[in-house]
């Protein structure tokens, strides 16, 4: 069930860095360089697999963009918030 953007807004307080763009969760880390944030997709990658979700990824030298929605339902659900936490949780070490 797609979220409501109060919904989303209150969600996002737990979630600093994470932005509601488009109907997505949205946020950008920036690593070391591109080992570095090559190995975070790595890490982000069995998460998403167990939950049968996935982001959307864009790699940029040492800066990856991570877009989190519900392609079915066309927006933010339960299981983008999930996600948003799962990438959080993959991102450590250190990022910006």
């Amino acid at each position: 069930m797609l979220l409501t953007p109060d919904d989303i807004a209150r969600e996002l307080a737990s979630l600093p860095g994470w932005a509601h763009e488009s109907d997505r969760l949205v946020r950008t880390y920036t690593f070391g360089g591109f080992p570095e944030a090559v190995a975070f997709v790595a890490r982000l990658v069995p998460g998403s697999e167990a939950a049968d979700h996935h982001p959307d990824l864009l790699i940029h030298y040492r800066r990856v963009t991570v877009e989190w929605w519900t392609h079915d339902e066309g927006g933010v659900t339960d299981r983008d918030l999930a996600g948003a936490r799962l990438t959080d949780a993959v991102a450590r070490p250190p990022c910006a």
